[in-house]
């Protein structure tokens, strides 16, 4: 079964999402990111220059097959056309449809309102599927 974590009180979701991916890349894993336009054209951005000494790799839905095949780092919506089912990083307001098909599956909730209560609604889907859910609490680590 899927292992789902949430990670609440992230201050800067986009910000923390290349840290998480920086993270599990240099892990060996591979990761699909999904949400928005917005938010994946903001990321894929913020992957090029959070950091002056790392480079995450990533493709996104418009990349050469053979680049989204090599990369670790998918960015994308369609969860369709993916190579691979490791973790889905889920940084968009609703439930992604075939998260069921990832071995782990993390959503980052940030700090104002309407994240929060769609965060509430997607762990409701969720527990109500019957998923055991982690919480990473941002600001107990702070």
């Amino acid at each position: 079964m899927t292992e789902l974590a949430f990670h609440f009180n992230a201050p800067d979701r986009i910000a923390y999402a290349c840290r998480l991916l920086r993270k599990a890349v240099g892990s060996g894993a591979r990761v699909v990111v999904t949400g928005s336009e917005a938010t994946l054209s903001q990321l894929d951005v913020d992957l090029w220059t959070f950091s002056p000494a790392d480079f995450v790799p990533h493709a996104t839905a418009n990349s050469e097959p053979s680049l989204v095949e090599a990369s670790p780092v998918f960015l994308g919506s369609n969860l369709e056309i993916i190579p691979h089912h490791q973790i889905l990083l889920n940084l968009g307001a609703t439930v992604p449809s075939g998260f069921e098909r990832f071995e782990r599956v993390i959503e980052v909730v940030g700090l104002d309102d309407e994240d929060r209560l769609s965060a509430r609604g997607r762990w409701k889907h969720y527990a109500d599927l019957g998923y055991a859910i982690t919480r990473h609490d941002l600001n107990l680590k702070a």
